[in-house]
């Protein structure tokens, strides 16, 4: 009887739990903030008026792997997710320690390109390509730096025996932050990368 209170607690009107709810509506408005940052990027986009332009220093295919490794990384966090659906506590431990591992190589990927950039004379306060560039790619860049740090914070718990079916809810939140800052990366990616990596310059004037 004690139980089914407590889980009525943790449930709203809509039969969510509430630390879910919360969940998701943080991802709502880090949703819309990431919106902003990639508009104002595609706004401003090939539309600096000196370089270095995206063209002369984007690595595409770099950076295509170190997206295949963060995709990998869902794949652990659902993996870690099921390990402790089961009680799985070796596995519980190694897929945490996976998923954080991906991030963090992730994270080096990201270091390199940045130093490389800077290296070709393309920074924070360079042109508009660079502002927006960094602002973006660096909050999402902080948003899995969290994740890594939540992860191992996680793996601690788990070090302890104490994650298991009961504590999935856990695990289940961080899974959902993950995997919305995996798609996140996606679009960056897509934008940025594939689409926008294309820009050579200003737009010339009219009549010019």
């Amino acid at each position: 009887m004690a139980h089914a209170a407590e889980h009525a607690i943790e449930e709203t009107t809509t039969g969510l739990n509430h630390r879910k709810m919360l969940m998701w509506i943080f991802l709502g408005s880090d949703c819309m903030f990431f919106a902003a940052l990639i508009a104002t990027y595609m706004v401003y986009r090939g539309q600096s008026l000196n370089g270095p332009y995206p063209n002369d220093i984007i690595s595409v295919p770099i950076t295509t792997i170190s997206t295949f490794v963060l995709l990998c990384s869902s794949f652990a966090m659902v993996q870690a997710l099921a390990a402790t659906n089961r009680n799985d506590q070796k596995w519980i431990r190694i897929w945490l320690l996976a998923t954080a591992f991906l991030g963090a190589i992730f994270i080096g990927f990201q270091i390199f390109e940045f130093n490389s950039f800077k290296n070709e004379g393309l920074t924070l306060g360079a042109n508009l390509f660079g502002a927006t560039f960094f602002t973006l790619t660096g909050f999402h860049g902080a948003h899995v730096t969290i994740g890594i740090i939540w992860l191992l914070g996680m793996f601690v718990v788990a070090m302890k025996g104490r994650l298991g079916p009961a504590s999935s809810l856990d695990v289940e939140i961080l899974g959902l932050y993950w995997h919305f800052v995996d798609i996140v990366w996606i679009i960056i990616f897509t934008l940025l990368y594939l689409i926008a990596g294309f820009d050579t310059g200003p737009a010339p004037l009219a009549g010019g």
